[in-house]
């Protein structure tokens, strides 16, 4: 037996993470795998359900996870870490004195659980004093019902969780009625209100990234533009000495990284660090997203032995969300930069191998797991091993994020 796991952000009002939650293939309503409690451990899950454990899938946020009904009322995995993790009552879970017990006795364990796709129906009132969030789905719930609801809660401690938030006017209109917290890809999509052009100070950042994606590389032009920047510098030493990178030797100067690296090495850099800077006032987790998604391409190019140099799929990945980065519709930002021909014609939405890498980690990233089948079949690749691949694409995500985050100030 093997389930697929995937995972979305749970945002706060600034935008920065503050959890995910978990979708596992296996089970009904994407439930955590129905498997006896003395063995529903991380350690466990790892050996025989994941390649990782839950902790490093949520990159070490808390995790919201559903849970079936039997699971709740008689095997609950008591060894899950209570801090780390909050559990999701679905909707179709049945209301009775049972369950209500059940949940008491979860809460006194020190869990904390929330009400999912909640409509202010009255049934769920008896549930309510064991609850620590609600969550509210936009498609299920309009507005109007839920500013009319809203005063009932004033007088608890209950967190407001919105889901299913894909647009910055849902995200500001939640704000405005008080929600918490925040599940959706809003974040990833332009506001392209702001018609936001390319400021002068980040044109070497546009030669770069042309730079980075031609199949004839300048190696002496990128060492020319890194050298005058200060702080290019120091994020390419940052980056070269992180130990999922390099764990032989030290490498103290600017010139013994460049050589260091090598040319492909050195392609994936100089996207990243375009990347990285280029999208300097955006939320970490858009970045982060795309930094899983540039690892997961390229390791399907890898698979597929496809060339990797210029590394399209690594590039394809990791531009995939330059609309959100520069509040810009894809095709208007695509007209400006200077990518390669293929890297651009998957960019555009146009059919081939590259697009279908990216329809395959988008299908992962929504639990879509009718595509991902489909995509696989497509790839002719086994599905066991593109799992595997998102989890080391998750694992190595997380590592960098630690490399650049430093330098990304935190939103408004």
């Amino acid at each position: 037996m093997f389930a697929y796991v995937a995972r979305q952000p749970i945002l706060d009002k600034k935008q920065n993470v503050y959890a995910y939650e978990l979708l596992f293939r296996d089970g009904k309503s994407n439930c955590f795998p129905d498997i006896p409690p003395d063995e529903a451990t991380s350690k466990i899950l790892a050996n025989n359900y994941l390649t990782l454990g839950i902790e490093d899938i949520a990159c070490h946020k808390r995790s919201f996870i559903n849970f079936h009904r039997d699971t709740i009322l008689h095997s609950f995995p008591t060894t899950l870490d209570p801090a780390r993790v909050v559990i999701e009552l679905v909707e179709t879970v049945p209301v009775s004195d049972q369950m209500v017990e059940a949940c008491s006795n979860i809460k006194n364990q020190g869990y904390s659980l929330a009400l999912d796709d909640h409509t202010f129906d009255p049934r769920w009132k008896m549930f309510m004093p064991h609850v620590d969030l609600l969550k509210v789905d936009l498609h299920l719930c309009s507005f109007e019902t839920i500013e009319k609801n809203l005063p009932n809660l004033k007088d608890t401690d209950v967190k407001l969780v919105a889901e299913k938030v894909e647009t910055h006017e849902q995200f500001n209109r939640c704000k405005e009625l008080g929600f918490d917290y925040f599940q959706g890809y809003f974040f990833a999509r332009p506001e392209v209100i702001k018609t936001r052009n390319l400021p002068t100070s980040k044109l070497a950042l546009v030669e770069l990234m042309g730079l980075a994606s031609h199949k004839h590389f300048d190696f002496d032009k990128v060492n020319e533009i890194i050298e005058r920047d200060v702080g290019l510098s120091y994020m390419l030493l940052r980056f070269i000495n992180n130990p999922t990178i390099n764990k032989r030797q030290k490498i103290s100067s600017l010139r013994h990284a460049l050589n260091y690296m090598g040319e492909v090495e050195l392609r994936k850099f100089v996207s990243l660090i375009v990347l990285a800077n280029i999208g300097d006032d955006k939320p970490i987790e858009l970045i982060h997203l795309s930094l899983v998604r540039a690892r997961f391409c390229d390791s399907l190019a890898q698979e597929k032995g496809i060339g990797d140099n210029p590394p399209a799929g690594f590039l394809v990945g990791l531009f995939s969300l330059l609309d959100a980065l520069l509040d810009q519709d894809m095709h208007a930002v695509l007209k400006k930069l200077p990518l390669a021909d293929d890297i651009l014609a998957a960019l555009r939405g146009e059919e081939g191998t590259l697009k279908n890498y990216l329809c395959m980690v988008k299908a992962l990233e929504s639990a879509s797991w009718i595509r991902v089948k489909n995509v696989a079949k497509a790839l002719d690749l086994d599905q066991r091993l593109i799992h595997s691949l998102f989890n080391d694409a998750i694992v190595w995500g997380n590592t960098m994020r630690e490399t650049v985050s430093s330098h990304f100030p935190k939103p408004n």
